[in-house]
């Protein structure tokens, strides 16, 4: 007898809210949970968590937009026996908006499937050494099926079946782990590649910002929290073609990204018929640009914000406010004495959600990622909404700059995101005004010291390290960065990690880059020294009397159409403290 359940209840405080600014979709029978355990209900679901998406011109194919979207948070490498699947009851989503309604015009959907022969004979997820996808050893698998939908067209299947490469379980079960991520890397009919499976987790942070922002006193840096861990990923290769307004990139070369998982309404145990429409599905994860639900939602509207479209973010006031008074500046001011900008920050309206235009008429005159650059964009339908946005027109630079456009490297974040971009440094100079100001803040520069990931990127799709091996708390030996393989360190293409030498001399600024002054090197540490001092006094003063930290303000056509087939960097020494 099959057991029905309700997949997600309780959500009474969000769903009134939401009801409240016309969303009315959001039912109670949805099911609401994006980037590494950043909403409660989310928190509880791992497999439907977002935790980054990445967004760039492909360095070593021109001409071809590279989607890497990653799941599943904190995974541990020896986390058996049955490691780390997709949700069979879930289906995964990347989405395109060329023409800036915040609606999709490519969406590309990844539904996951099960084959198990392990039954009541053994707990193993592999009996013995597995050399190849196929390998009767493999005893749990999965399988996916990759479908498009162009402008709002019907659904369309472009492959069937395609082998997920499996969670990395060690070196006597899977000696040559590289041969099984080939194995999972597809080429399918009008360019496209496609991957599905287990990798290196390529965020790289100190997440002891929330030991009240690394210890009230700078001394919580310099340790890459997510160093070992895996995550499960998806990657995609299109033409740019396929997802530029109208097939024409050189009229419209700028696109929003989001990726979202989507549960059934109603879960049914063993039972995933009900995926057989969208209609029966509600999403219940979201992420765009990084960090934006971890550090500028509030926490009565975390889940709430994974359940909303792009389309409507302008219509929840109390999320646009977070954006234009964000909490962060305010608690650095209190506890480290660094001015918070004044309000209203349309600098950050512009960077979230508008893109860079001088067409938006905010404070950032540069024209660098908003569809509203798109010739064939109507003006009067465009609507503010936080995506991830590039500009595919951006020339691929020899010598990325782990800053981004903040240090004159105009194809980073926040123009998409690559792999080596160092999204927390970037973020926090921004919420401090830099991007308004064009220049960082000094205080800021000696980072959260976690300059680039502990793996090598490698050179060509999909980019991602392969997944690591050991367990994360057995120390430096058998910790953190293991079993990578496969990569060298970048030679500063996008998307490949550099190593630190390497970043040192990427710092000269490329042809038609508009600098922006980074700090030197004396100044960054005498800013850092500053903070350790005034940090200590702040501490030590808070500890006798309660300190009186700041709150936030009021709450905030493609063209191409393939086929159906089967298968058979840079400057490590300017970095900011969060």
């Amino acid at each position: 007898m099959t057991t029905r359940r309700r997949a997600v209840a309780g959500l009474s405080a969000a769903t009134a809210l939401l009801i409240a600014a016309g969303l009315a979709a959001l039912g109670p029978d949805s099911a609401v949970a994006s980037s590494h355990r950043e909403a409660p209900l989310v928190a509880a679901d791992p497999a439907i968590d977002n935790t980054d998406l990445y967004a760039f011109a492909s360095p070593d194919r021109p001409g071809y937009l590279t989607i890497v979207a990653n799941w599943i948070p904190f995974e541990e490498p020896n986390g058996g026996p049955n490691f780390y699947p997709f949700a069979t009851d879930a289906a995964y989503n990347l989405y395109v908006d060329n023409d800036g309604d915040a609606l999709p015009d490519a969406t590309f959907r990844f539904t996951f499937h099960n084959v198990d022969k392990r039954g009541n004979n053994t707990f193993l997820y592999n009996n013995g050494p597995v050399t190849s996808l196929d390998d009767e050893n493999l005893l749990f698998r999965q399988t996916y099926t990759l479908e498009s939908s162009f402008n709002g067209a019907p659904f369309k299947t472009r492959i069937a079946d395609a082998p997920v490469a499996p969670s990395r379980t060690g070196p006597a079960s899977m000696p040559d782990y590289a041969k099984l991520r080939q194995q999972a890397t597809l080429t399918l009919p009008g360019g496209w590649k496609t991957f599905a499976g287990q990798a290196d987790d390529p965020f790289f942070l100190d997440l002891r910002v929330f030991d009240l922002l690394y210890g009230g006193n700078l001394s919580e840096v310099g340790q890459d929290t997510l160093s070992g861990y895996n995550v499960n990923s998806i990657a995609l290769q299109v033409p740019f073609k396929d997802v530029a307004l109208g097939g024409d990139v050189g009229r419209n070369p700028v696109i929003g990204v989001w990726t979202t998982t989507d549960r059934a309404k109603v879960r049914m145990t063993g039972d995933t018929s009900a995926l057989r429409g969208q209609g029966d599905r509600v999403q219940v994860s979201r992420l765009g640009n990084p960090l934006v639900n971890e550090v500028v939602v509030p926490a009565a509207l975390k889940d709430a914000f994974n359940a909303l479209s792009p389309d409507k973010d302008a219509s929840v006031q109390k999320v646009v406010d977070r954006v234009t008074d964000p909490e962060v500046p305010h608690l650095i001011e209190g506890i480290y004495g660094v001015p918070a900008p004044p309000t209203p920050r349309n600098d950050l309206a512009e960077i979230f959600l508008t893109g860079l235009t001088t067409k938006a008429n905010g404070p950032i005159k540069v024209d660098l990622n908003s569809q509203l650059m798109n010739r064939d964009v109507r003006a009067n339908r465009f609507r503010p909404s936080e995506m991830l946005r590039l500009n595919l027109s951006t020339p691929v630079t020899t010598n990325p700059k782990r800053l981004g456009v903040l240090d004159g490297d105009l194809q980073g974040f926040p123009n998409g995101r690559r792999l080596t971009d160092d999204v927390v440094d970037i973020e926090l100079q921004a919420l401090e005004g830099a991007a308004q100001t064009g220049k960082l803040v000094d205080a800021l520069a000696a980072g959260d010291k976690v300059n680039a990931n502990d793996n090598a990127f490698e050179r060509s799709f999909p980019y991602l390290a392969l997944p690591n091996v050991g367990a994360v708390n057995g120390g430096a030996v058998n910790g953190g960065g293991t079993g990578a393989g496969g990569a060298v360190p970048g030679d500063g293409h996008p998307g490949e990690s550099a190593s630190p030498t390497a970043m040192a001399a990427a710092g000269q600024t490329g042809p038609g880059e508009s600098p922006v002054p980074t700090m030197a090197a004396a100044s960054g540490a005498a800013g850092a020294a500053a903070l350790l001092v005034g940090g200590a006094w702040w501490w030590r003063r808070r500890r006798s009397r309660p300190a009186a930290v700041a709150t936030a303000g009021p709450a905030g056509a493609a063209s191409g159409d393939p086929g159906h087939v089967h298968p058979h960097g840079p400057d490590p020494d300017s970095t900011l403290p969060f």
